[in-house]
């Protein structure tokens, strides 16, 4: 009789596992411990429809990705994203278009995690807090005690800081994963009843407490009622004000937003912020996914690679990969 693997963790890097494990007829068993699928592209609901707080657009240079963010397209998940880019820099604010192939999930950036997840097997708002094994079997203990399993395998598809202690059978890999430093990130939105006049769709900060800036209207297949912003604060910024209050990051983030934007601003009709604590490594790895085929342990995300949501995706695909390959 054979048992089901366990992925934990349904980012981008854990759906691509499962995807790849479903599709060689493997069953698989996910887990989150959030109410929804997406990792850092989750898309926050809001008074002005969906926004995307997390993962802004993402870009696909390996051939495998690309081939398969052209089936994406094809199926209504993603559409290309052509903003009207602009640099801020030396307290100015120039026009720099640029040739890249920028992707969006559409009608929202969750739209590709929920479309990958499809019909498989899910376990949300529970938090695995623990991975042990048996005799010859894995299994997973969550925040509240309960028991899941028997696994055959594992694998595990969460920020490296979380990973680290999930890997506590496999010290090698728990040693690997707890090295990767993370940068967070303080994100805000803010919605304005009127159209700002600006003719700015998307800005790369290169100073000040701003990162990046996307006007949400420009990208295919959002809401439009009202004109929303998401500003993403930089690493530097948000690591030192990482326990500043919401309204307090809000205030500051608007008051750069305000300054550079170049145009009057007024009052935002609503506002909200969101901390992501690990949004992207601090520095690339080479590693792919991280594996104990012996044990049955594998842990795979966009740490594992250069921090994209392509290395997530990468990731997820090898740590699979390698699994079916110890099977064979």
């Amino acid at each position: 009789m054979s048992f089901p693997i366990a992925i934990i963790g349904t980012g981008i890097a854990g759906l691509s596992a499962a995807q790849t494990l479903h599709d060689a007829g493997l069953s698989v068993q996910l887990f989150d411990k959030s109410r929804g699928s997406g990792g850092r592209m989750a898309s926050k609901r809001s008074d002005a429809g969906a926004l995307d707080m997390g993962a802004q657009y993402f870009t696909a240079r390996d051939r495998r990705f690309l081939e398969t963010v052209h089936q994406w397209q094809a199926r209504g998940w993603v559409a290309e994203w052509k903003p009207s880019l602009y640099t801020f820099n030396d307290g100015l604010l120039g026009a720099s278009p640029d040739e890249q192939v920028r992707w969006v999930g559409t009608p929202r950036m969750s739209a590709i995690t929920r479309a990958m997840l499809g019909a498989l097997s899910v376990n949300f708002s529970c938090r695995i807090t623990e991975v042990f094994r048996g005799t010859e079997h894995w299994s997973l203990q969550d925040a509240d005690g309960q028991t899941h399993g028997p696994f055959s395998h594992v694998i595990i598809a969460t920020p490296a800081s979380q990973a680290s202690g999930l890997l506590a059978a496999a010290p090698k890999l728990a040693g690997a994963a707890a090295s990767v430093a993370m940068d967070p990130t303080w994100a805000v939105a803010l919605a304005f009843a009127e159209p700002l006049d600006t003719p700015v769709e998307g800005c790369f900060v290169r100073e000040g407490p701003l990162d990046w800036l996307a006007r949400n209207r420009s990208k295919p297949g959002r809401d439009t009622a009202m004109d929303t912003w998401v500003l993403h604060a930089s690493s530097n910024w948000s690591r030192q004000h990482l326990d500043l209050s919401k309204e307090a990051v809000i205030e500051q983030l608007h008051g750069a937003f305000a300054e550079l934007i170049g145009c009057a601003l007024p009052a935002p009709a609503f506002s909200l912020a969101h901390r992501w604590l690990y949004a992207r490594p601090a520095s690339n790895h080479e590693w792919g996914s991280l594996v104990d085929a012996d044990l049955g342990l594998y842990a795979c995300g966009d740490w594992c690679l250069s921090g994209r949501v392509e290395g997530a995706w990468l990731s997820g695909k090898q740590a699979a990969q390698r699994l079916l390959d110890h099977l064979h």
